[in-house]
């Protein structure tokens, strides 16, 4: 699905949101000229966890992640079974703008059902997946495999320790779905004329791009759902200095959102760093 594209399944894309910046910042310039400080990208960070953990050290969580996917995938499959959307005639007439709102309404909030399920059931497994990886940053070996971190979290945290940052995920999700999807609807509909030649083509990449847009503006939800999975869970990346032990998903936002840090991790390639982001701890 749509929603599945946002999820940033790599060690060096969290370890990024995470705000952990073991390397110092580069003087460069920008299209202006001027001097900035920016941080090592991906591709750096990369090569960095590969000297200090070898090749394996970048498939960190990788096991989790997997099962995660495949449960969501079957999850979906399962729901699309058991609740079947019913065809509806293509509409793509200005005359017709109604019933093809109706019909875009429809599917939305039957992808909306099938996303939702699928990321309760996969969850636990994203869960144990963040913090498999973000034990890089403090070199330890808490969560070592699927069934131990199962008995672990149980042990510490009960039922609930398996959907922290479950809400803002799921509502991210459900902004992103309806947004691209009523986005694309009203450009294909108002933007796009039917006799244009390949007004069919533009079509069929309209949704993609909204895709790109509304997952940057969905972002935040991201973030703060994955900080979640690993806040104050005996890591130290879940604790101070990194993040204080927030009190809910709405804590951890209003403490980005002051530290000017929401969209933290969005950008793997040009990182400009803030001097917040250049005083992180570095080990």
């Amino acid at each position: 699905g749509l929603c599945e594209c946002r999820d940033r399944a790599l060690l060096t894309g969290f370890l990024l949101q995470v705000g952990h910046e073991p390397l110092p910042p580069t003087i460069g310039r920008n299209v202006l000229g001027r001097k900035v400080l920016y941080l090592p990208g991906f591709f750096t960070y990369a090569r960095h966890i590969v000297e200090v953990d070898g090749k394996r050290g970048l498939f960190r969580g990788l096991t989790p992640r997997l099962i995660s996917s495949t449960l969501s995938t079957i999850t979906r499959g399962s729901v699309k079974k058991a609740f079947p959307l019913e065809d509806m005639e293509h509409v793509s007439n200005k005359d017709d703008v109604k019933t093809s709102l109706r019909k875009v309404v429809k599917e939305t909030s039957h992808e909306m059902m099938m996303q939702c399920v699928s990321r309760v059931v996969s969850h636990p497994l994203h869960v144990i997946s963040m913090r498999c990886m973000v034990q890089f940053v403090g070199r330890e070996v808490k969560y070592s495999g699927v069934f131990s971190a199962i008995g672990r979290i149980f042990k510490e945290e009960g039922i609930l320790g398996f959907f922290v940052g479950l809400v803002p995920h799921i509502l991210g999700d459900v902004i992103f779905l309806w947004c691209c999807n009523l986005l694309a609807h009203f450009i294909n509909t108002y933007a796009v004329d039917d006799n244009f030649s390949q007004a069919s083509v533009i079509r069929s990449y309209t949704k993609f791009v909204m895709g790109i847009a509304v997952s940057m503006l969905t972002y935040p939800f991201l973030l703060v759902g994955d900080l979640m999975a690993v806040n104050n869970c005996g890591l130290r990346a879940g604790l101070p200095p990194y993040a204080p032990a927030f009190t809910s998903w709405i804590h951890c936002w209003r403490y980005l959102s002051a530290q000017g840090q929401l969209f933290r991790g969005s950008s793997l390639l040009f990182r400009r760093a803030s001097m917040p982001a250049a005083c992180f701890p570095i080990d």
